[in-house]
């Protein structure tokens, strides 16, 4: 049952001195007594809550710029960790792990089935060198980031800091699911996810406002290495047919088969993992991440992969939010600031990830579009990636969209191989 706000102790029981609750009060341990919010169902529906007030101020004119800035997923986390933190809801209960366990791999599920590889092979050689070259980038930049400033790390961090970077390195790949499939699977704890949001955001959106400046100089840019600009025009072509081909309002029926899909996929995915060998990085969940991805990548050559167009990536996308809510009531303020020596890391991360694709296109002489939204489909996932697109043409978009869910198909087994290098590199300081 729900219980109020300052309620009196039980006869005859102790109670903490004013200062002790204070101090857990700000680094977010509650007394039982304390919470206002227990029910598992009233728990969900608080956060359910706030995603919608979230995703409905972003539409807002006067929230625009604020959110163009600062993505709903930072608040998507934050918001929840300060309503855990004040007490409002618990920091753990039973239902955060029940939406990690299901709605996770049912997000992967629904979210590669969108992948149309055919498609994305034929974006042009260069277009996929450049996504693979980001790809690689982030890959090795992680390690060698983490090799050159693994120093600065406090030692108290311990094994935190690789995991934290492995979980980075997933979001940097593919998106916002890898990012959490990969930071459950090496457990990363619920501080340092925190602190990577910050990175992520932070250093990610430098780049990205990096390459919007470059959408207003692509021609010259262009012009000075010699790039083909002729095959843009082509592929805008292309992506375009295909995006309006899929595109509909989606029925009872297909709603159905999208729930089915993603829940009967992330029931598979549990069925076989607890069979599978584990190691320090393939744990028990990280099979799961592993068949759940699979699965999906495999139904996305059966006629089901047109149920994106009746929103399977969305429902994907509502599952991912609402993990991430819970992922944030289960943190605290304190711990977030204690690990901010990971955030250098990350921006020498992101300056490797940057040279190399700057220098991959000027070899391969593309024009910069191909470099940045090769860069962005890795970096900023399905969010981001069309923004930079359609900066340098609108009618471009689709390319991102197309390029992103190939980053989240690759996301899983590219971060996995990232986070064994940056458990090596981490061997050497730790």
């Amino acid at each position: 049952m729900p219980r109020a706000l300052g309620q009196q102790a039980t006869a005859g029981g102790d109670r903490d001195s004013l200062a002790e609750q204070l101090t857990d009060a700000l680094s977010g341990r509650h007394p039982r007594w304390l919470i206002v919010i227990e029910n598992p169902v009233a728990v969900i529906a608080v956060l359910l809550a706030v995603l919608a007030l979230l995703f409905t101020a972003a539409r807002w004119p006067a929230a625009e710029r604020l959110f163009r800035f600062v993505p709903v997923l930072v608040f998507a986390y934050f918001v929840p960790t300060l309503l855990s933190n004040l007490g409002v809801i618990p920091s753990e209960a039973p239902v955060y792990g029940w939406v990690k366990s299901w709605l996770l791999p049912a997000s992967l599920v629904l979210m590669t089935l969108a992948a149309d590889i055919p498609a994305i092979l034929r974006l042009g050689r260069n277009v996929l060198l450049l996504f693979l070259a980001a790809t690689t980038s982030i890959v090795i930049g992680g390690p060698l980031a983490l090799l050159a400033l693994g120093w600065t790390i406090p030692p108290e961090l311990g094994d935190q800091a690789w995991r934290g970077l492995a979980a980075l390195s997933g979001s940097w790949i593919g998106g916002g699911a890898n990012f959490l499939a990969i930071g459950e699977s090496v457990g990363v704890g619920s501080e340092i996810i925190g602190l990577m949001v910050v990175i992520d955001v932070a250093v990610a959106n430098v780049w990205m406002a990096t390459l919007l400046f470059f959408a207003g100089r692509s021609r010259s840019m262009d012009h000075a290495i010699g790039a083909d600009r002729d095959s843009l025009e082509e592929l805008r072509t292309r992506v375009q047919t295909y995006q309006a081909s899929i595109s509909r309002s989606p029925s009872t029926a297909e709603m159905m088969a999208i729930a089915a899909i993603g829940i009967g996929g992330a029931a598979i995915a549990q069925g076989i993992a607890p069979y599978l060998p584990e190691t320090s990085i393939t744990s028990s969940f990280i099979w799961v991440v592993i068949i759940a991805t699979t699965l999906g990548m495999l139904l996305s050559f059966t006629p089901l992969r047109k149920l994106d167009g009746a929103g399977a990536s969305a429902v994907g996308g509502v599952f991912l939010y609402l993990l991430i809510t819970t992922i944030g009531a289960s943190a605290d303020f304190a711990g977030v600031i204690e690990a901010r020596s990971l955030f250098w890391v990350g921006a020498l991360w992101m300056a490797i990830h940057a040279g190399t694709m700057l220098l991959v296109r000027r070899i391969l002489r593309a024009p910069i579009f191909y470099a940045a939204v090769g860069s962005q489909a890795n970096v900023g996932g399905a969010a981001s990636a069309p923004v930079v697109a359609a900066a340098f043409h609108p009618t471009l978009a689709p390319v991102g969209v197309l390029l992103a869910v190939g980053g989240y198909v690759l996301g899983t087994y590219a971060a996995l191989l990232c986070a064994y290098l940056l458990e090596m590199v981490h061997g050497v300081y730790f």
